[in-house]
């Protein structure tokens, strides 16, 4: 033997020893856990062995959705990965995972589910549990789930609701009726197990439908114990997922998406969405809502109806918003404002004074003729009659959601279900150690923190969400740093120094633009950037408050989220708005920012060009990037996945398995399409009179967005859980917040933004100036008279120019101060002051009509329609009389007299009346 082998000998051993000691630790630790807890193990070890004992062999039916028996139904599949067949891992780790995972499915099977394994036919390391639920768990997890099944056909007159009217309209654009029938319509009621002979039961195998089976699977999944140490009890999928046990747990898709399942019974639902709705040439087609909602679930059903019914919406608003486009574009020629800044006579007579100190230089007004023009096509009269519409049509829009979700709400049975209590979250439920008496019961309970605590984690969580929101503030203080800089920068390259050189270098390029462009360019990356960061953070804030249900989950990340990504996304705009050169001082005396730079002045046409260029460039980028992560990353990644995977064509590959190769759903399910719309919804609403294309934008991107993501969920993921939901939950309020801020925010973009009331006021105030005709209203000399002169000797050292062209002694900028030699020179003028009177006034009138007629529709459109309310009263009253017909015939029949005993006929009256006097409502 060699020396090398005896090396080779002893660093095995050593290796050996090391395990065996972690082995015997493992082994102490398991020996004090069988003590108190012996009699349960072995009952449920018993389980798990029959449960590894069902390893089956595929039986060549690559669309089968049942266990090899081809009777019993896969209601969920969990996916592991064979330690066994790895040789690299250390013991211990892969003997916990197992025993975790074995202890799992025993108690699945404890529970009334039934299990069996079968092997990946591509990897042979990959184990697939399939999982059924008999008929008995289906109804005792039906009741507590408050699941809502049919216990009659509807016999109510079929009445059109809310959108009834267009029909007519839309009949070419519904989904092929041959392919996707209208389902008989039912009442319905939360099911009773012991009630059973009043429900619809025609066939026990199809009553519950696949996603009723997978919602009570999963509910089950995430309360079965794997663990039980002491008093700790460890439970749930999701942290099994975590910690690596299963690689994978999802419902299975009915067949592929492109081709029918040959399994006789099938629905092909997958297929009939993919058909209709998800392909490119459906494209113009209406949404199959309740055949998404019956395969997806009311939860991603309610999201697609309201983004329909936004997109629908946005229709509207894009055909006026593009007549105020196109009318600003036509008369950009004939603006007169505009031609005086173009005509060389005038613009080219003006000289204006350097926008920043020492490098900057003299220019000529009519450098920025393009972009006048360019200006006038966004700020004209039509934008603000576009932007009173736009305050109106986003509470129409509100409110005539309210009514289509009333009509969505009864239809798919959720009109109840917040009255229903609302299971808490398995992480609730595993850290509740501390006892409480419930105010509503008053019964004991269970509950995870003291007040005390829960006020200090809602606190920390608090401070956290501002320290970000501090944070994104400073982000913005730095970039408009950088647009001082960038400013003073662009200024000395595109300025000439000397009278002939006055002329920018190019026609189309000024300080301005190159400055908005690079900031918003750069503003764009900084959002990007801190919003995956603040992601985590917010989940790690929601995850650390310990909300009790997922609704509360859901709500509480919403709110966070929704403020960070407000101020992440706004505040640039809100800067360019309502900050920039509303204090800059005047050349003689300009107003610093750190005490070092510059404040940054608008063009002389005002700063709506600038806020017109971040939001086209925000909307464009947001849209790109979230087509590419949402679209592209997961196509790419199914394609990477097929080429690693390549197998025989001929092979028959199981469904379970197609469906392990898919990609799988986040975590936050809708939450990031939800936020997404909401702030396109914010830029459509709030900065809209500064850009009336963005609902055009929007509207194309939505028209877009529906059918991506309708592919996207169809073709690319894995089959989402079924979830119940009544409505968009967190994000109604947030979006009517929106609204109500939207009419100040557009009032005074208006009056602060653009240059309209100064030019009202002028048009209107001519004859208070001595150099106007009398008697004609014209915005002749407009120019002249918004800009103030300067004395170029009143400049301080700080900021006197290095280069002075010639035959210059006066500047021209934009304010209305009186000029040089005037008693009150530098000061503002009574031109200044007429002006601020017209803005306030503005605003005020504007706001309170426009508020006081959002408040009329709201009060006249009902927010459910009395069809709805009739058929939701005929439900609740077949439920009370058919559901509860069992305790009058009972109480009857106990009272019946017989032979022994007697008993008087008004008691039997009186015990009647009472029942049927609880039917009242």
């Amino acid at each position: 033997m060699s020396t090398n082998d005896i090396y080779e000998m002893d660093s095995m051993t050593e290796t050996e020893e090391m395990d065996a000691d972690v082995e015997l630790d493992m082994v102490e630790e398991e020996a004090v856990y069988l003590e108190e807890f012996l009699p349960t193990y072995h009952s449920i070890k018993e389980g798990a062995q029959v449960a590894k004992a069902q390893l089956v062999e595929f039986n060549d039916k690559p669309d089968s959705l049942f266990f090899n028996d081809g009777v019993r139904r896969i209601d969920f599949i969990l996916v592991y990965e064979d330690e066994d067949k790895k040789d690299f891992e250390k013991r211990h780790t892969f003997q916990r995972r197992k025993r975790r995972r074995e202890y799992f499915e025993a108690s699945l099977m404890k529970m009334g589910m039934e299990l069996e394994a079968t092997r990946s036919v591509i990897d042979e390391k990959l184990m697939f549990v399939k999982i059924h639920m008999p008929w008995d768990v289906l109804c005792t997890y039906a009741e507590v789930l408050h699941i809502k099944v049919p216990i009659l056909p509807n016999d109510l007159s079929s009445r059109p609701f809310a959108w009834g009217f267009l029909s007519f309209l839309t009949k070419f654009c519904n989904p092929n009726e041959e392919r996707i029938t209208k389902e008989a319509e039912f009442f319905t009621a939360p099911f009773e197990k012991d009630r059973l002979e009043y429900f619809y039961v025609k066939d026990k195998d199809i009553f519950f439908t696949p996603s009723m089976r997978s919602r009570m699977a999963y509910y089950i999944l995430s309360r079965a114990p794997y663990e039980i140490r002491g008093s700790i009890k460890k439970f749930g999928i999701t942290k099994l997922l975590d910690s690596g046990v299963y690689k994978a747990a999802y419902p299975l898709h009915d067949c592929r998406f492109n081709v029918k399942s040959k399994e006789e019974g099938c629905p092909n639902e997958r297929y009939l969405l993919y058909e209709e709705w998800a392909h490119p040439k459906s494209f113009y087609k209406m949404q199959p809502l309740d055949l998404i909602r019956k395969y997806y679930g009311e939860k991603i059903g309610i999201y697609f109806a309201w983004l329909g019914f936004y997109t629908i919406m946005l229709a509207l608003a894009a055909v006026v918003g593009l007549g105020c486009f196109i009318y600003g574009y036509k008369t950009q020629e004939t603006s007169t404002w505009s031609k005086e800044v173009c005509d060389p006579e005038i613009g080219g007579q003006i000289v204006m004074c350097p926008q920043c100190d020492r490098e900057c230089k003299y220019w000529r007004l009519n450098s920025t003729c393009e972009a006048s023009k360019k200006l006038c096509i966004f700020d004209n009269f039509g934008t603000l009659v576009f932007a009173v519409f736009m305050s109106i049509w986003v509470t129409l829009f509100l409110e005539f959601w309210k009514r289509y979700q009333a009509e969505l709400e009864y239809q798919w049975d959720t009109v109840e279900f917040l009255e229903q209590e609302e299971p808490a979250r398995p992480e609730y439920e595993a850290k509740c150690k501390y006892e409480r008496k419930n105010p509503v019961t008053g019964v004991k309970e269970k509950v995870p923190y003291t007040s005390c605590g829960r006020c200090v984690r809602v606190s920390i969580g608090i401070s956290t969400v501002l320290f970000w929101i501090l944070l994104i503030l400073a982000s913005i203080v730095a970039i408009i740093v950088y647009r001082l800089a960038a400013f003073f920068a662009f200024s000395a390259k595109l300025r000439a120094q000397n009278l002939k050189e006055l002329e920018p270098l190019k026609e189309y390029v000024t300080p301005q633009m190159a400055t908005a462009v690079t900031a918003s360019l750069i503003s764009f990356v900084v959002i990007m950037i801190l919003n995956i960061l603040y992601e985590r953070v917010a989940i790690l804030i929601t995850d650390f408050e310990l909300p009790r249900t997922k609704t509360d989950y859901e709500n509480s990340l919403t709110l966070k989220m929704f403020l960070f990504q407000f101020v992440n996304y706004y505040s640039s705009c809100f800067y360019i708005a309502f900050a920039k050169g509303k204090a800059v001082g005047y050349p003689g005396q300009p107003v610093y920012l750190l005490g070092k730079y510059r404040n940054e002045e608008c063009d002389p046409g005002g700063c709506l060009i600038e806020l017109t260029t971040q939001l086209s460039i925000i909307m464009g980028g947001k849209a790109i990037w979230n087509n590419i992560q949402e679209v592209l990353l997961p196509w790419l990644k199914n394609l990477i996945s097929r080429y690693c995977t390549r197998v025989d064509p001929e092979q028959a590959i199981p469904r379970w398995e197609q469906d392990y190769r898919l990609q799988a759903i986040s975590k936050l399910g809708l939450f990031y399409e939800y936020l997404e719309m909401v702030i396109q919804f914010g830029f459509v609403t709030l900065f809209v009179a500064s850009f009336p294309l963005a609902p055009v934008l929007a509207l194309v991107n939505n028209l877009f967005e529906i059918r991506v993501d309708a592919w996207k969920i169809t073709t690319q993921f894995r089959r989402i859980m079924p979830e119940k939901a009544q409505d968009i939950g967190a994000w109604q309020p947030i979006l009517q917040g929106v609204a109500i801020l939207a009419v100040a925010t557009n009032a005074m973009i208006i009056a602060f933004t653009s240059d309209m009331i100064p030019r009202l006021v002028y048009y209107w105030s001519f004859s208070v100036y001595p150099y106007q005709d009398q008697g004609t209203h014209t915005m002749q000399g407009y120019i002249n008279t918004s800009l103030s002169v300067f004395d170029i000797k009143d400049f301080s050292n700080d900021s006197r120019p290095l280069s002075i062209p010639d035959n210059i002694t006066t500047c021209r900028y934009r304010d209305f101060r009186y000029p040089p030699g005037h008693p009150r020179e530098y000061e503002f003028s009574v031109y200044y002051w007429h002006v601020i009177a017209a803005k306030m006034a503005f605003i005020i009138v504007v706001e309170h009509i426009v508020y006081l007629t959002k408040f009329v529709l709201s009060y006249m459109i009902p927010d459910v329609p009395y069809a709805v309310k009739e058929q939701i009263k005929r439900e609740k009253y077949l439920t009370q009389v058919i559901l509860h017909e069992t305790n009058l015939k009972l109480v009857t029949k106990r009272l019946k007299p017989t032979k022994d005993e007697t008993v008087r006929d008004s008691e039997v009256i009186e015990v009647k009346d009472e029942l049927e006097l609880s039917l009242d409502f």
